[in-house]
């Protein structure tokens, strides 16, 4: 009886892996512009692991990277001030 058992439930394994395979193998159908936005939003992903990727390899770059936004926002030199202005000794 045990043997039926085993027997049936790999029966039914095979039979559900093959529809589940028959299943996701269908081609998904979508309009163009589904692709197009799609499309942008992976470029846009796999950009962003790519920087966050040369930040951790090069930590230099990414330390230059925020100094050169930090210049354009004008925030750099006020931090500089800041720090050397106050002659008080703490």
């Amino acid at each position: 009886m045990s043997d039926r058992l085993g027997l049936l439930f790999f029966v039914l394994l095979i039979v559900g892996i093959y529809a589940g395979l028959k299943t996701l193998s269908k081609p998904v159908k979508r309009t163009e512009a589904e692709f197009e936005r799609n499309a942008a939003e992976s470029a846009s992903v796999l950009g962003a692991s790519m920087n966050a990727l040369q930040e951790l390899l090069n930590p230099e770059a990414a330390k230059a990277k925020e100094v050169q936004t930090q210049m354009n926002e004008g925030r750099y030199a006020k931090k500089k001030r800041e720090g050397k202005a106050s002659g008080e000794k703490i």
